[in-house]
């Protein structure tokens, strides 16, 4: 069970999908798979085109369509509603030996839970993100915040409880779960997909402007309004930023860019991934940050892990397991706190471009590698 699937774009389908074929491989002859998951959903401005049902061989996708939205709570809660009631349609009468669902908001956990109590089966849970961690800050209305939290909470701890095994998506989550005793854990991260292996070397950027890329979800948990609009406007007409993506703040983002009169950002929607491998192949930077919220202290983006594939540098504006991550694993790189503007534009402003493919860091984050180690390990409960 997964929210996302091939061929939407964002992390979640990034991850599942080419689990999913591992899974299948080594299950082969032994076990039947279905996945239930969602037509393409994660950007209203990107559509791509996906059958409702397919067969492939031994797993069979079912994608549920779900109302268009823009990523608000209110959309995300009303999405999830009609994947809820169609999966339970889905279902109904069939008999499973394990419940597999991978899930960053909760929600496909718990209902992961739900099916797997109902038939008395064990459950396996890939958890991408602390929702409920969260929303604690994300959630700036105190009696909203009072009036969910206790029920999140709630629902937490009947899911992971009853869990068997819990495979933690971040080292940084580790903390966190320890007050639940009962499941089995690992900790298999995400990593570098085939298409980032084997890219070509740069050629010596001769630009007189520098293109920063930065692309992926625009929403709350990214804060690119607090830092792109001021530091483009601090580094001036040397250099430009490209973002591509769409999401909940983009808005946001383009009010604080109107009200500092910045010209040197462009927007564009997402686009489809070998797009966005060239669009990444001519820039200069590639860019990813974090809001400053203490939930984001823990996590560990899968961003992380295509932008380091590049030999390009990366800047990377992140705290907690993320910043120890980066500092320890990527070289190359322009490391600083999430929001600090003057950091990272002193450290630009100083900073001498090379190209460096980071070998040893693809060698040891290879999804193919971390999608093999996974797959055995839900192996283990058929």
């Amino acid at each position: 069970m997964s929210f996302y699937f091939e061929p939407d774009l964002c992390a979640g389908s990034f991850r599942n999908s080419p689990l999913v074929k591992e899974l299948a491989k080594q299950v082969d002859g032994e076990a039947e798979i279905d996945v239930i998951t969602t037509l393409p959903n994660r950007y209203s401005t990107f559509e791509a085109d996906a059958p409702e049902f397919e067969n492939r061989g031994n797993y069979t996708i079912y994608r549920i369509a779900i109302p268009k939205h823009q990523s608000g709570m209110k959309d995300q809660v009303l999405s999830f509603k009609t994947y809820y009631k169609e999966t339970k349609k889905l279902i109904k009468g069939k008999k499973y030996d394990l419940i597999v669902a991978s899930s960053s908001r909760l929600f496909t956990a718990y209902l992961g839970y739900s099916i797997a109590r109902k038939l008395k089966v064990k459950l396996y849970l890939d958890i991408r993100d602390i929702f409920t961690d969260t929303l604690k800050d994300v959630l700036k209305n105190p009696f909203l915040k009072a009036g969910v939290l206790p029920i999140l909470n709630t629902i937490e701890r009947k899911v992971f409880n009853y869990a068997t095994h819990i495979n933690l998506i971040s080292g940084g989550f580790k903390g966190y779960f320890e007050k639940f005793k009962k499941p089995n854990y690992s900790a298999y991260p995400n990593g570098i997909d085939d298409v980032f292996l084997n890219l070509p070397a740069s050629n010596q950027s001769l630009s007189s402007v520098k293109t920063i890329t930065y692309a992926g979800n625009i929403g709350e948990g990214q804060g690119l309004s607090k830092i792109i609009p001021l530091a483009a406007k601090r580094l001036g007409e040397k250099y430009k930023f490209l973002v591509i993506g769409d999401g909940g703040a983009k808005q946001a983002l383009l009010d604080e860019l109107s009200a500092l009169e910045v010209s040197n950002v462009e927007l564009i929607n997402p686009v489809k991934r070998n797009e966005l491998l060239e669009i990444y192949k001519n820039s200069d930077f590639l860019f990813i940050h974090l809001n400053d919220y203490d939930a984001f202290k823990k996590v560990l983006p899968s961003k992380v892990f295509e932008l380091g594939a590049y030999d390009k540098p990366v800047i990377a504006g992140v705290a907690g397991f993320a910043n120890n991550f980066i500092e320890e694993n990527l070289s190359n790189k322009i490391l600083f706190l999430p929001g600090d503007v003057d950091d990272m534009v002193s450290q630009l402003n100083n900073y001498k471009y090379i190209n460096e493919k980071r070998i040893e860091f693809i060698s040891k984050f290879k999804r193919e590698n971390i999608n093999q180690e996974m797959a055995k390990s839900i192996r283990q409960y058929l």
